[in-house]
């Protein structure tokens, strides 16, 4: 099950509360105060994993908690700090604030980490307070509460390319054909209901290059404002550096212009980000072995006309396959974005435990 969308609610673990204890043992008069500081509470952490390219295990268990610290005990001994807790997200995956609508982190490589919530600070015993005219002191700090935190996560696939056209246009079968990936194949519209990625190599080692590919749901007219399924994937396509639109020469589509196709299609892209038609874009005939070919005249000539790549395929008999596969590897070669050194800021870092207060006074619990 493909989920791209999930919320979640989050407790970080409370601090513990600090003890209120004096020393008493034979042949030690006056030992004065001797309680411990209460152990933190657990922050959450999110990281970015390569094992996983769904939130479908946040869909069904929106809510975590993590440990809170232990109260501290007498004898000056602190309290055990809560264990954190790690959720693993896919890479590609948006972190925002559900209650302000504030984006905290874009998780776009691998294994990066955040704090997401942040445990309490555990209280200080009474040990702490004692002075020189205040040897007996009996105030002692309860523990603070963790953050908590409504998040709305929103994976966008990372692909380097996107096959994008109408439903049935053949996207599925040619990225069954350019990589391992095996989607749903049938000869009707919206076989496809989620984004398949694929992996395409091109050339031989030592060149061997290779590059992703997302095969996204069919578009129709209106997939900008909710028709068909468009609404749903469109968001996909933000990340591909290059798109390669699809076009149905045959007479089977039903319908009677590739030209106003193509229009069709841009013109939802635009709608949903007008910065997408920017992008390289390749153009696909496909169905060459069934063309018409007064549709495939058109096409070329307006091609020809934009000054774009037109590359006519049959992804059933494999014509014009090869051709297709490096001219997607060279464009997105060319246009690939550098890898940005994307650390999160230092609200969202993850950094050392709480210090504890006055170190040298504390003793572990054995």
């Amino acid at each position: 099950m493909f989920i791209d969308e999930a919320k979640i609610r989050l407790k970080a673990g409370d601090g513990g509360n600090g003890c209120m204890a004096f020393r008493r043992e034979k042949f030690v008069p006056r030992g004065g105060p001797s309680g411990g500081d209460g152990g933190h509470g657990g922050d959450i952490l999110m990281t970015s994993s390569l094992s996983h390219n769904t939130l479908v295990h946040f869909r069904f268990n929106p809510e975590h908690k993590s440990e809170r610290g232990e109260h501290g005990m007498g004898s000056n001994m602190s309290g055990h700090s809560g264990e954190p807790m790690h959720l693993r997200v896919p890479v590609g995956t948006l972190v925002y604030d559900q209650d302000t609508g504030e984006l905290l982190h874009d998780f776009t490589q691998p294994d990066q980490t955040i704090i997401v919530a942040r445990g309490g600070r555990g209280g200080r015993g009474n040990q702490h307070f004692a002075t020189s005219t205040h040897q007996a002191p009996r105030e002692h700090e309860l523990g603070r509460s963790g953050e908590e935190r409504n998040l709305r996560l929103e994976l966008r696939l990372l692909a380097d390319a996107g096959l994008v056209g109408y439903p049935n246009v053949g996207k599925s079968t040619l990225i069954s054909r350019l990589s391992a990936a095996r989607p749903k194949i049938a000869n009707y519209a919206f076989t496809t209901l989620e984004p398949n990625l694929g992996v395409v190599k091109v050339g031989d080692f030592p060149h061997e290059q290779s590059f992703t590919i997302a095969d996204l749901p069919g578009l129709i007219e209106g997939a900008h404002s909710g028709a068909g399924l468009g609404i749903q994937f469109l968001k996909h396509i933000e990340r591909t550096s290059v798109i390669v639109h699809l076009i149905d020469i045959s007479d089977g589509s039903g319908r009677l212009d590739p030209v106003d196709d193509f229009k069709v299609i841009t013109a939802e892209l635009a709608s949903f980000d007008p910065e997408l038609p920017k992008r390289p874009t390749i153009l696909v005939a496909s169905k060459a072995d069934v063309a018409n070919p007064d549709k495939l005249k058109k096409l070329t000539t307006y091609a020809k006309r934009r000054k774009m790549p037109l590359h006519l395929i049959s992804a059933v008999t494999g014509e014009g396959i090869e051709p297709l596969k490096y001219a997607i590897a060279k464009a997105v070669a060319e246009h690939r974005p550098a890898m940005v050194n994307n650390e999160p800021s230092d609200a969202v870092k993850p950094k050392a435990p709480y210090p504890p207060p006055f170190a040298s006074a504390r003793r572990s619990r054995k």
